[in-house]
């Protein structure tokens, strides 16, 4: 039954992200945290504040406006205590110049006590990395901008 509910929840936060809210991530994260996400571009870098999720989410609404998750797999190990979820979803999007994004990432997150604790995104980088040139040529120079960090 925990699990379950666990799942629902990803699904829900998943599904304001593609209705363009990032608020419900940013408010489930633990008062303290950590969110990898590999990769030297704009949008990787490593985050333990609320401050810096939320520049990094209106630069990820920015660059790749309209991007959606179409969630395929959650895993979900352990209690309530310490909980492991893995997440594997196809993300796509539109691109300038007629050009589409799509790649699949992998997230693992770790939720203690119903919060999230640590965030690690993983996605095929060269693919990302040509996304955000198009993105750049465009007129978006943010799109090369180095990673939000702190």
């Amino acid at each position: 039954m925990y699990k379950r509910i666990v799942r629902a929840k990803i699904r829900a936060v998943f599904e304001s992200i593609n209705d363009g809210d990032y608020m419900p991530m940013v408010d489930g994260l633990a008062p303290s945290f950590e969110y990898r996400f590999h990769g030297e571009h704009a949008l990787g870098g490593r985050r333990t504040s609320r401050e810096s999720m939320i520049r990094w989410w209106q630069r990820v609404s920015a660059l790749l406006p309209g991007a959606r998750f179409d969630l395929q797999d959650i895993l979900v190990d352990g209690g309530p205590w310490r909980t492991r979820v893995a997440v594997r979803s196809y993300v796509s999007g539109d691109l300038p110049g007629g050009l589409r994004y799509e790649n699949t990432v992998f997230q693992f997150i770790t939720l203690v006590w119903g919060r999230v604790t640590s965030v690690e995104t993983v996605e095929d980088l060269q693919i990302l990395q040509r996304a955000l040139r198009a993105v750049a040529d465009s007129g978006k120079p943010e799109a090369l901008a180095r990673p939000i960090s702190d």
